[in-house]
């Protein structure tokens, strides 16, 4: 199944390094959970596999698994690895979301 989401080339090389550094990892996860300042907020974190309804998004030595819950919340979106003067950090860039945070991990729709 295609993915409407997707991972940027900094993104993929930022995401690879931490999965060969980090021990047991071999999945990065991208969820959204209800929460946050804003209704939803983004989840990310490590996996030793992937679960049965999760896709996989491949680039480069990236692997980034995103359930069938989150996807729809994701859909069209990008995460992209930004490094900028007040710190670097993963980013969402998700065209669904009609607010968000001033730290941008929180979004309503």
């Amino acid at each position: 199944m295609q993915s409407g989401f997707s991972v940027s080339d900094a993104a993929a090389v930022k995401i690879g390094h931490l999965i060969a550094t980090e021990p047991g990892a071999a999945l990065f996860r991208v969820a959204v959970n209800g929460g946050g300042c804003s209704g939803f907020q983004y989840e990310f974190g490590f996996a030793e596999s992937a679960g049965e309804d999760d896709i996989i998004i491949e680039k480069g030595a990236a692997k980034v698994a995103v359930d069938q819950v989150s996807l729809p919340f994701l859909e069209g979106a990008e995460i992209d690895w930004v490094d900028d003067l007040i710190g670097s950090s993963f980013k969402i860039r998700n065209p669904n979301a009609k607010s968000s945070c001033g730290c941008g991990v929180s979004f309503s729709v």
